[in-house]
């Protein structure tokens, strides 16, 4: 199975491009579970939360092994970013989670912040997205992952040719 991630700053197309691959490869998407949670806390957290949005989306990413492919609306390392960028520490069960996945055929469409922001009540960081794109590039480069940046205007046709290249299909 390939688990195809769509990871990168606020703000950036993940959840609109991961939907969108999911109904294009009528294959499984794994939600945004912090979207959820920060929605039915008002957008309060605190650092002891972290772990439970991450063991939670830990737990809906494993559910959704039925398919080939399994597109992600996020995972552990966007977690494990958030984490240390909002409160400088993170917890070693995300860290430990993180590496165990180095054995899985994970796929990263690290998405560029080159669109506009949009305000959500839900967003943070309008002002600091290159500074985390960075951060997510040096994540993805140490867990060695395959990756690839997402720019521009026409990411749903960008990601399908990768995604068709990866998968061995041809138009």
């Amino acid at each position: 199975m390939i688990k195809l991630v769509v990871s990168g700053p606020e703000s950036s197309g993940k959840t609109t491009l991961a939907s969108e691959l999911s109904k294009l490869y009528n294959t499984n998407l794994v939600q945004e579970y912090a979207r959820e949670y920060l929605t039915n806390t008002k957008n309060h957290y605190c650092y002891n939360d972290i772990l439970k949005i991450a063991k939670k989306q830990y737990q809906l990413e494993k559910l959704n092994t039925n398919k080939k492919i399994c597109i992600c609306d996020t995972d552990l390392i966007t977690i494990k970013v958030w984490s240390e960028f909002k409160f400088k520490k993170c917890d070693q069960w995300i860290k430990n989670k993180i590496k165990s996945q180095k054995q899985q055929h994970r796929i990263y469409l690290l998405c560029k912040p080159d669109l506009d922001w949009e305000y959500d009540p839900l967003r943070e960081n309008q002002f600091n997205r290159e500074e985390l794109f960075e951060i997510y590039l040096n994540e993805l480069k140490k867990t060695r992952h395959e990756y690839h940046i997402i720019d521009g205007n026409n990411r749903l046709e960008k990601s399908k040719k990768i995604l068709d290249n990866i998968l061995n299909i041809n138009h």
